[in-house]
Order: C-alpha cells, then sequence, then structure tokens
C-alpha cells in the first residue's frame, strides 16, 4: 500500500506481491476506485483522538533506512510516517509538494546550469527542536551521490548528477545546483533523513538500521522488534496533530489476516481475496504496480528477436487482463505502456510498436526464423502432463523441489536442426493467480507450436536462483510503478554491458534484452526540463521497450485492502502517499 518515492525494490517482494487472487468482491469505498484511490474517506473533524490502529506488513523492516537494498514496504511506511519529504503522491501519480517541509520548491535557473531552489516551512524542526536545514539536505546528498564507497546505498540516481548543496540568503532556503541538468529532481530529497543519519557512512550503515533519533513527521519511532514497529504520536509536530496515539505495523502472513481483522487483532490489512464481513469492508483499486511476461534473450530459442516477437504475438493480453480484473469488477483493459500505468497522467498505450495479438502472424515469424512445423510424436496428447525429467530435477535440488508439467503443441510441433521448440516457464509456486496466467499462456503458445515446460519453483528461491541468475525462458513478475520513470525504470531495461570478469552486468534487466537507442533515450528523458518533451523521449523508449519484445506487460495489478468499518483515512491507496497524521478510528 504504501510508496516510497525512493523505490528501492526488493525483487523477491514485488514480484510475489504481483500475485493478488483475482477473487469477487466489492467496494465499500467513497473514493472513485478508476481514478486510483478508493480510501475511507473522512474530514479530520470526524476522526477520534488517540487510539492505537495496527496495520499488517508482510515482514518487519530489514532496515529503516529508505536507500539501503534491506528496505521493505515496512520501511517505507516507517519513512512516511516519520520523516520530512519534498514530494509526496496524489492518486494519480503525480508529485505534490509537501508543504509541511516546503514553502515553495523550483528551478530557478537552467543555464548554464540547472538550479533548484527550495523554501523551507520555518516550522519545520526535528523532533530534538533542532529546525531542518540545509545540513540536512547536504549530508543525503553527500551520502547518496555514490562517490564514497563507505557509504552502503541501494542507488544513487540523481543525487549523482548535484554538484553542490548549500545554504541560500535566507536561513530557510536551500539551493541545489546540479552538474547535469535533471528532469526528475522532485523525486530528490524524499524521504528527508537528518543529518545525523546520514553525516556519516558508520550511522548510515548501521545506525538507521534498528533505530531513528530523531523525527521530522506525525510520528516518531516507538521502538522495533523482529515482528513489528510502534510508531507514537510526535509532539513536536508542526504540522495537523496525529489522530491516533500509536501506529503499530505488524508483521501478518496473508493466510491469517483475514482472522485477525475479524478478530480485532488487525486494523488494516492488503488481502489476497474478499474478506467482507460484519466488521471488516474491502476497498479496491488498482495498484501502484504491474505483472509482467518476462523473454529472457540471452540463450536459447528467445535470443532470436523474431521468436520473441512470435511468443509475444500469440499472447492474448486482453483475455489474461479480463480473466484476473473483471473478476473484481476492475477496468480489465491491459496494459500498453511500461512506464507509465494506466491511472497516471501521461499514460499512453505504445504496444503497437510489437503487433496486436495475432496467431497467424506468430506462426508465420516463427517460419521465417526457420521452425518448421512437423507432425506431433506418436502417443504425444495435448494439454498439461508430468514433464520427463521432473523425477531426476527433484533428486537433485531436495530443497528446493521443482513441481514440472508439460504443455504440448495443439496440432503440430515445431523444429529447427532436429530440436523442438520448447520454452521453460518458471512461476512462484504458491501464486494462485501467476500460476493460471502462467497456465494459460502456455495454452496460447501451444496454439502456434510451442512446446512449454512449466516449472514451479519455491518462492524464496524464484527471484534469487532463477529469475536473478537468468536460469528461464519465461517467467512472471512485477514491477511498480513511478512518478520518474526516466529515474526508475531505466535500470530494469538498460542495455546489459559485459563486466571486465567477463560476467554480465543486468542491474535489474532480468530477461537481458536492451539497445544503445533505448538506453539513449532514457537520458534524453532523464536530462530534458521541458515536460513535454521529456514525456516525447520517454514514450519513444518505451516503444522501442515493445519492439524488443524483452518485457511484455499485461495488466495493472489488483490491490484489495480490508478495513475495520471503524476505520478512517485508510483504504486502497494506490500511488497515492498515505496522510498519516489523518488516519484514525471514527468517533
Amino acid at each position: 500500500m504504501a510508496r516510497s518515492a525512493t523505490l528501492i525494490r526488493s525483487a523477491t517482494a514485488v514480484a510475489l506481491a504481483a500475485a493478488v487472487a483475482a477473487s469477487a468482491g466489492c467496494s465499500a469505498g467513497k473514493d472513485d476506485p478508476l481514478a486510483g484511490t478508493d480510501l475511507a474517506s473522512a474530514p479530520r473533524d470526524g476522526v477520534r483522538d488517540g487510539g492505537t490502529l495496527r496495520w499488517a506488513v508482510d515482514a518487519a523492516p530489514g532496515t529503516l533506512n529508505a536507500f539501503q537494498a534491506g528496505a521493505n514496504e515496512a520501511t517505507a511506511l516507517v519513512a512516511g510516517a516519520v520523516l520530512p519529504a519534498a514530494f509526496r503522491l496524489d492518486g494519480k501519480g503525480r508529485p505534490q509538494m509537501d508543504t509541511d517541509l516546503l514553502r515553495s520548491a523550483k528551478v530557478v535557473r537552467s543555464e548554464p546550469q540547472q538550479v533548484v531552489s527550495y523554501r523551507l516551512n520555518p516550522k519545520a524542526v526535528w523532533s530534538d527542536g533542532r529546525p531542518i536545514g540545509a545540513a540536512d539536505f547536504a549530508a543525503q546528498w553527500k551520502a547518496l551521490r555514490g562517490t564514497d564507497d563507505a557509504y552502503w546505498t541501494a542507488r544513487n540516481a540523481g543525487y549523482d548528477r548535484i554538484s553542490s548543496v548549500t545554504a541560500g540568503k535566507g536561513a530557510h532556503e536551500v539551493k541545489v545546483t546540479f552538474g547535469k541538468r535533471y528532469a526528475d529532481w522532485q523525486s530528490l530529497f524524499t524521504p528527508l533523513y537528518p543529518k545525523g543519519v546520514t553525516g556519516t557512512s558508520k550511522a548510515f550503515n548501521e545506525g538507521a538500521r534498528r533505530t531513528l533519533p530523531v523525527a521530522g513527521g506525525p510520528f516518531a519511532l516507538g521502538s522495533v522488534s523482529g515482528k513489528s514497529v510502534t510508531l507514537v504520536r510526535n509532539t513536536k509536530w508542526w504540522g495537523d496533530r496525529a489522530k491516533l496515539s500509536q501506529l503499530v505495523l505488524a508483521a501478518t502472513p496473508a493466510h491469517q489476516r483475514a482472522a485477525d481483522l475479524a478478530s480485532g487483532k488487525l486494523d488494516v490489512a492488503e488481502v489476497d481475496r474478499d474478506v467482507t464481513g460484519k466488521h471488516v469492508a474491502v476497498y479496491r483499486t488498482r495498484a501502484a504496480s504491474y505483472t509482467q511476461l518476462a523473454l529472457n534473450g540471452s540463450t536459447g530459442p528467445l535470443a532470436d528477436e523474431q521468436v520473441r516477437h512470435a511468443v509475444a504475438r500469440a499472447v492474448d493480453r486482453r483475455a489474461i487482463a479480463k480473466s484476473v480484473l473483471g473478476p473484481l469488477g476492475l477496468p480489465d483493459e491491459p496494459l500498453g505502456n511500461h512506464l507509465l500505468l494506466l491511472t497516471q497522467a501521461g499514460y499512453a498505450d505504445h504496444s503497437s510498436a510489437l503487433g496486436t495479438s495475432d496467431t497467424k502472424a506468430a506462426r508465420a515469424l516463427l517460419a521465417d526464423a526457420g521452425w518448421q512445423r512437423t507432425a506431433l510424436d506418436p502417443g504425444a496428447g495435448t494439454g498439461a502432463r508430468p514433464g520427463a525429467g521432473a523425477a531426476e530435477r527433484n533428486q537433485a535440488a531436495p530443497v528446493h523441489k521443482v513441481e514440472v508439467s508439460v504443455v504440448e503443441p495443439a496440432k503440430t510441433v515445431l523444429r529447427k536442426n532436429g530440436k523442438a521448440l520448447t520454452l521453460r516457464f518458471v512461476l512462484p509456486k504458491s501464486s494462485t493467480t501467476l500460476n493460471a496466467v502462467g497456465d494459460r499462456i502456455a495454452t496460447m503458445l501451444s496454439g502456434i507450436g510451442v512446446r512449454t515446460e512449466l516449472q514451479r519453483v519455491a518462492d524464496d528461491s524464484f527471484f534469487r536462483d532463477h529469475i536473478a541468475a537468468g536460469d528461464f525462458d519465461l517467467t512472471l513478475y512485477g514491477w511498480p510503478g513511478t512518478a520518474f520513470p526516466a529515474t526508475d525504470t531505466r535500470p530494469i531495461f538498460a542495455k546489459p554491458e559485459p563486466a571486465p570478469d567477463g560476467s554480465l552486468v543486468v542491474a535489474q534487466n532480468y530477461p537481458r534484452v536492451g539497445t544503445d537507442l533505448i538506453d539513449q533515450l532514457f537520458d534524453q528523458a532523464a536530462g530534458e526540463l521541458d515536460p513535454v518533451k521529456a514525456r516525447d523521449f520517454a514514450a519513444r523508449a518505451d516503444a522501442r521497450i515493445w519492439a524488443a519484445a524483452g518485457s511484455i506487460p499485461l495488466y495493472q495489478r489488483p490491490e484489495l485492502v480490508a478495513l475495520r468499518k471503524d476505520v478512517l483515512n485508510a483504504g486502497a491507496f494506490g500511488f497515492a502517499t498515505p496522510r498519516f497524521q489523518d488516519i484514525g478510528f471514527r468517533k
């Protein structure tokens, strides 16, 4: 539910989060779910003062530093409630200046260097009484700019373009000068940590893993355990006073959440099915994330772009979106963009760069690539059956047992140099939705003569041992959306480069498909301060990503959030940053 503007990603968590089950349900929300949010909205004067709200998360935070690799959903929630932010997101994924921290933020010069002026709210202070100021901005820049290896940072995007951070003319102005122009400057300093966290590598690396010395939001850190985080009302907060006395983020398995909501042990929880009941209402929207079909272009048949195009065009994306989203009453339009989601301003469908679903065209592409149609082997039926070699795989890897089944071609099999066209489709075993989608895709591919071997693997090895390692032909996983695609999505689609040791540096481009032109267009979008021109560069990059056929977006995934019926100003936030000070219980 929470959106961290830093978009520190845990690939496994994101992929498995994309596996929300398609269950029938109806929303009790007052907001428009088609607009990106569905909340139990109420004015502040309708919210009771005090109380403890218990919010389910997948796991306690591995770190409280949102800029470290171990950051997760709980880290983002803590940062959003405890720390100040320069910009937060609305339901359309648009950055909005946070007036609790800033009076203004704008580009005051673009030539010869880009300069951004931040004018701070004079009331903004850390919970120890020290005013928030230029020293905090400068310390965060120095920690994240990527020039000091002593800082264990997960990413440096944007901060590496800054050349200086200084105090302005008055005590409440900060000036940021860029050595290289940066269109996504609104992504920076969200969250903003105190200089006590970012000023030294020791504090950054270790100090902020389990504690935060001061707060600058409506809540402050109370306590952290292996199973929960307790946030308490920040009495030094200068903005609207938090309605809740305490906010507890409790690590709760998905299968346990419905019972805990019904019994009152939880008040807010993202769920994988409709759990509407006497005391519980379910809110829904299209989540700020999407599910894609990834085609590994580094090896095997899919190294041939024509084969990737054929596979992609054999997939009926509309039918898949309808099967997942239709039962929820959400729009079932397939996603046509890698960089922007359907609920975001500026969204446009660029899938025409690949072509529409067309089995006849797919067969022709395969024929052009040298794959010849031949009769099926005697006794090879259609549909799913246990795959040859499954027992041997299971014996060889008892710790991560792999379940294997095969979907044979419907009528004829494709062969090249005597070898049948077989693709290994790797899926996380526990995900009902991803496995159902995988089965549908395998059936679609059988119609063009492709034999699909479905391998269902343990969740804890899915990303580490298969996706990140490149051990797949086809797979399904999700990515979060972002308000800053030129920055945040570049590592996902950047062309893999060889390392000095001969290995391939793929960043987050797990399909291992990229081009120099895509990289160039991302660089142009990131450095273009004219928003119209920047959008054009991004749109052209998206079209080229479609044409490369390494990543095929399928649908913007559903978000179902269950609330106890007396909870207000929470629900399915989509892209929107929660306004934590307004969340509470009905009077």
